[in-house]
């Protein structure tokens, strides 16, 4: 990663500032940010818009990846929209001044609640997974003298190959509509006769962490097949296809990721010839890149505590994290890089087990790593790629709290969300 290296004193630095320094500033557990980094891939996506689609486009942040008020403001200040998938992650965009018109509402089972507000903030896009919700939507928006644009979320049953948790465009999904069923067609069919809502889209996402090219141009081939038998059956023309994200990033050398701008030709090249093939105009496309936005951009820093060696089974190091600031490995086994951030010219001579603190047995964040055997309690260990997913998904188990997350830019460090305290946790207690 172009924002790992390390100094003079053997210290890794993330985008140029000593991670040691940064740990005994603002303390660990610390989630730290490389905005440089965000910016450039945020950029690399809308010139690939700009190139491919002439500019009939929009990329929008999967918020979910990573959702605080300062991502929101420089995908703003990028040009970029963003996913937003609760009532939360939509109310931090809007206060964090994020044009709604420039949001898409995501959800399998959005609230009444929700759905009222994405109406009164004046959500650009809504995308409806099921009829049930077609049907509540229209009844909310006729109260409210309102007429969202909707689009349609499609299963287009493609196998991502990725792990099943992420995996969401097959048939057996709990997203969507189905294709094979004729499911989709049917509603597409009752929103061209349901009040007070505007059909302007088709959407789908195949599954997350993917590192091949041929399902996300088998899933645009599929959509805009379906966008033309839409126009043949019915004689409405589908204007916007959104292909959601699920671009993979480099965790581990076992990870073999594509240039994103490789993926935005191909998905494009594909697109215009099926929509020369149909003789149907090219829809403006929307995509939702969010792990491939942050993922790489994200160390997490922890101070080393107790080094426990069981002869002949293994070492468990532990750490003053775990499991409620990153839960993917106890979820997904999920595969990380590690570094002695205060010795990164040690060599990883030593296979270790990197344990939590959590009051559970499989904390863990990592087993079989390769690790300095000279670590030793007070050390600061490096945990790379964990920019996606990790912030977002963490939690206060054991009454732990959330670490904060410090943006790093140009030699310069900044907090931009502050680590919860003690009386955080006790906060809302009665």
């Amino acid at each position: 990663m172009n924002n790992i290296s390390s100094n003079s004193k053997n210290h890794l630095t993330i985008g140029g500032l000593d991670a040691v320094d940064l740990a005994a500033q603002f303390g660990t557990p610390l989630y730290v940010m490389d905005e440089n980094l965000i910016r450039s891939i945020m950029q690399q996506y809308k010139q690939s818009v700009d190139k491919f689609y002439n500019g009939n486009g929009l990329i929008c942040f999967a918020s979910k990846a990573f959702s605080c008020k300062e991502i929101y403001r420089i995908a703003k200040s990028e040009g970029l929209g963003a996913d937003v998938v609760s009532g939360g992650e939509l109310y931090t965009a809007v206060s964090a001044g994020f044009d709604p018109a420039n949001l898409v509402f995501h959800g399998n089972n959005k609230s009444n609640k929700e759905l009222e507000y994405a109406l009164e903030q004046n959500v650009g896009r809504i995308v409806v997974d099921n009829i049930e919700e077609l049907e509540r939507l229209s009844a909310i928006a006729k109260k409210m003298n309102k007429t969202p644009s909707i689009m349609f979320r499609i299963k287009p049953g493609i196998d991502a190959h990725t792990h099943s948790f992420v995996m969401t465009g097959q048939i057996d999904s709990k997203y969507g509509f189905a294709l094979e069923t004729g499911e989709a067609m049917a509603a597409v069919k009752t929103a061209l006769k349901t009040d007070c809502v505007k059909l302007v889209g088709v959407h789908c996402h195949i599954g997350s962490q993917i590192h091949e090219l041929e399902p996300f141009v088998a899933a645009a081939k599929v959509m805009m097949d379906f966008i033309a038998a839409v126009k043949k059956e019915t004689g409405f023309e589908i204007n916007e296809l959104n292909l959601g994200g699920g671009y993979g990033i480099r965790y581990t050398d076992e990870d073999d990721r594509i240039e994103y701008p490789k993926y935005m030709e191909e998905v494009s090249a594909a697109i215009h010839a099926k929509a020369q093939e149909h003789n149907i105009k090219l829809p403006f496309i929307l995509m939702e890149p969010g792990r491939s936005i942050v993922g790489e951009a994200g160390t997490t820093l922890y101070t080393v505590g107790a080094v426990k060696e069981i002869p002949g089974i293994r070492t468990y190091v532990s750490i003053d994290g775990g499991m409620f600031d990153n839960p993917r490995y106890i979820l997904y086994q999920s595969k990380y890089d590690f570094v002695l951030a205060s010795n990164t010219a040690a060599p990883a001579d030593k296979k270790i087990t990197v344990a939590g603190k959590c009051c559970e047995s499989g904390d863990l964040l990592g087993e079989g790593v390769s690790f300095p055997s000279c670590v030793k309690g007070g050390d600061i260990m490096a945990v790379l790629s964990t920019g996606a997913y990790n912030y977002s998904m963490a939690s206060n188990y054991n009454r732990n709290p959330v670490p904060p997350v410090v943006m790093v830019k140009d030699g310069n460090a900044r907090i931009v969300v502050k680590g919860q305290t003690y009386e955080d946790l006790a906060r809302n207690d009665i």
